[in-house]
């Protein structure tokens, strides 16, 4: 492998079509503002790097990024790229991964809108995370311990695993197909509307409105707060640990919930059951909803 290091580059396509290349304590920026330094590159390593340009890695194969900072300049920094691994990293350029396949990110801080449109086998573990529309159309995504915050997260996704993250988020999930959540703390308004096959196991959720319009809804021994008019118009399976405050005209399927602050029943095709539990004791007391309320 070819060492370059301590060399800084700001020319357009720098090392356009690389081959077998570290790159390390480099700096990318200058004057002549250059675009896609390592386009059309394979077998490529960064290190301990400065990205401050535009496109660096775009259709690349075999790439490597260890410790390297991509500024709020370095646009678009990876698309269209295989075999992607992104270890302790800032990505702080808008759009930063596009289209890519087979990327792993571990311990990266990313802060990027539109990240990870279209990309797909894609695992994100111990990383920090803010933008919009964060890994629209993602396919076949594995998340643990990710901490993120913004807009619009994970919509028309398929194929995901999300374990112990925190997401504060709004209108997430939405049409998102088969997807399990596993013991993470999702905090939004109008969580996973129009999702098929989602299932959140030991999950704290927070906010209006979530999970209307759903089919084949699976929560189990899951935590519901200031979650009011839930359930609309969805096909759901519950099992809810704490009380919720209002659930709407669900579908189809089977709630079980300690207590209901209100049960608004309006539409008569709206046969879902409502199981309320209750402990007397040690006697577990459970009553169900009329359906016409």
């Amino acid at each position: 492998m070819k060492i370059i290091e301590n060399k800084s580059f700001d020319e357009e396509r720098a090392l356009y079509g690389s081959r077998e290349v570290l790159a390390r304590n480099c700096r990318f920026d200058g004057p002549a503002d250059g675009e896609s330094a390592f386009k059309e590159s394979a077998g490529i390593a960064a290190e301990n790097c400065f990205f401050n340009l535009r496109y660096p890695f775009w259709h690349d194969k075999n790439l490597a990024v260890r410790s390297c900072v991509m500024t709020q300049n370095c646009r678009a920094a990876l698309w269209y790229s295989e075999d992607v691994s992104i270890l302790n990293t800032e990505l702080h350029g808008i759009k930063a991964l596009r289209e890519c396949k087979r990327a792993r990110l571990s311990q990266c801080d990313i802060v990027s809108p539109e990240f990870g449109w279209s990309s797909k086998d894609v695992s994100v573990s111990d990383c920090t995370a803010e933008g919009e529309y964060f890994f629209l159309r993602g396919e076949n995504l594995c998340f643990s311990n990710v901490k993120f915050s913004g807009k619009y997260s994970f919509q028309y996704i398929e194929n995901a695993v999300f374990e112990n993250c925190r997401f504060v988020t709004k209108d997430a999930f939405w049409h998102a197909k088969n997807v399990t959540v596993k013991n993470c703390a999702v905090e939004g308004e109008y969580l996973a509307w129009y999702s098929q096959n989602l299932t959140f196991i030991g999950c704290k959720i927070v906010g209006t409105q979530p999970f209307c319009y759903c089919k084949n809804l699976k929560l189990l021994d899951c935590e519901m707060t200031n979650a009011d008019l839930a359930f609309e118009k969805s096909r759901v399976r519950a099992r809810l640990t704490a009380p919720i405050d209002s659930i709407k005209n669900p579908l189809s399927g089977k709630i079980e919930v300690p207590t209901v602050g209100k049960i608004v029943r309006t539409d008569p095709n709206a046969k879902g059951r409502i199981v309320l539990t209750r402990r007397s004791g040690a006697e577990s007391i459970k009553t169900e909803e009329k359906q016409n309320g």
